[in-house]
């Protein structure tokens, strides 16, 4: 409901301003008309008491909306994309050159229909009439010499030539386009701040949810120490083993995947122990993992978890019980480009991932990545009939 009531004085308030601009070139259209009556004097106001507004009024009247609003729905969206300040100003004058020139080429034709140097009679240069022009102008002439009757129709250049008003154009066209470049700023402010707002109060929300939960992970991670101790009580150092890495991946999970980046050290070593977990579930000879990162990768940091649920779908849908199965997986990193691959079987029962099967979700994973590197990466996902190949390029500059 406030939306709508928005739009609506939105579209009210720019109605208003038409108004107002359509009321200044009327008022320019009528000041010609006057001035040519003044010009010939009030004698012939006879000839030019038709004030009605000429077409060429209407003609500018377009093209200073085309002006405005492809400034604010195209031209200045497409400017602000490039970094160069010389390119947008190359972009944003190219425009409005465009639209100035076809205003000028389009509209000087109706603009000399409707103000014609030639429609006007001659004055007559004897008789009563003569003398009354003679009279009324007699004042303004000075100087030595007999006085001579003035070419009065010689200054009509002044208001009835095309080529002399386009200063006049020119002002409010550079208006407009100043007033376009302020309203699209404004606007973009105005959207900006109310994404803030919104992710502020996501964040608040999240974090309020977060500090809820922070009573269970103490109490879970206290139980997984003494699960661990019975286990290495009872010999068993391989349940101990994989005992203390659950722990270890849930306190990454829990603590240090809330951290805008981490090291790419760090998710790898977090990538090795969901392999490890993940492997225990099955036989030695039922899958088989090559995973090969580089051994130099300090200095790198990205986003934490990002990799994780394309390798939980690797051994949830790509292995079988009974079934010979190997999982590759690898990253590459160079010249600031990362790049993930992880290459599974593909069994009859495989399944695309989805909130319902427990991962994060093929969408999820998506607009996560849509968010931290807009731009700057790149997904593709192969199905066959026998492989599922998982490639993604990140763009880490």
């Amino acid at each position: 409901m406030r939306s709508s009531i928005k739009r609506i004085l939105e579209i009210i308030l720019h109605l208003l301003f038409w108004i107002g601009v359509f009321y200044v070139l009327t008022s320019l259209n009528s000041s010609h008309i006057h001035m040519r009556l003044k010009t010939h004097f009030s004698i012939y106001r006879d000839q030019f008491d038709d004030q009605s507004i000429s077409p060429y009024v209407y003609l500018i009247l377009g093209f200073l909306a085309i002006l405005f609003y492809g400034n604010i729905f195209w031209v200045l969206k497409k400017a602000i994309r490039y970094k160069n300040g010389l390119l947008r100003l190359a972009i944003g004058g190219g425009w409005f050159m465009v639209v100035f020139g076809a205003n000028y080429f389009l509209a000087g034709p109706l603009f000399n229909k409707a103000n014609p140097l030639g429609d006007l009679p001659p004055l007559p240069t004897h008789g009563p009439l003569h003398t009354i022009i003679r009279d009324n102008i007699s004042s303004i002439q000075t100087g030595p010499g007999p006085r001579e009757f003035p070419k009065v129709g010689m200054i009509n250049f002044m208001i009835s030539d095309w080529t002399h008003l386009q200063v006049i154009i020119l002002i409010i066209f550079l208006s407009i386009l100043g007033i376009s470049i302020a309203y699209f700023f404004l606007k973009e402010w105005a959207k900006s701040e109310l994404i803030q707002t919104q992710l502020q109060a996501n964040q608040y929300s999240t974090e309020l949810k977060f500090l809820k939960s922070q009573i269970n992970p103490h109490f879970l991670f206290n139980t997984l120490n003494n699960l661990f101790s019975m286990a290495q009580a009872k010999g068993n150092d391989e349940l101990a083993d994989g005992i203390s890495k659950l722990s270890g991946m849930m306190r990454y999970m829990l603590y240090d995947s809330n951290a805008e980046s981490v090291s790419l050290a760090t998710e790898i070593a977090y990538l090795e122990e969901c392999i490890t977990l993940n492997k225990l579930r099955y036989a030695d000879d039922e899958v088989t993992v090559i995973f090969d990162y580089p051994e130099q990768n300090t200095g790198v940091s990205i986003a934490p978890m990002l990799f994780i649920p394309f390798v939980e779908n690797a051994f949830k849908h790509g292995v079988a019980i009974g079934q010979a199965t190997t999982v590759t997986i690898s990253i590459m990193y160079s010249a600031q480009k990362l790049v993930f691959t992880c290459e599974n079987n593909n069994y009859s029962t495989i399944k695309k991932m989805n909130m319902e099967s427990g991962g994060i979700g093929l969408k999820n994973v998506k607009r996560r990545l849509e968010l931290l590197y807009p731009g700057k990466h790149q997904l593709q996902i192969t199905e066959t009939d026998e492989k599922y190949i998982v490639n993604l390029e990140i763009n880490l500059a």
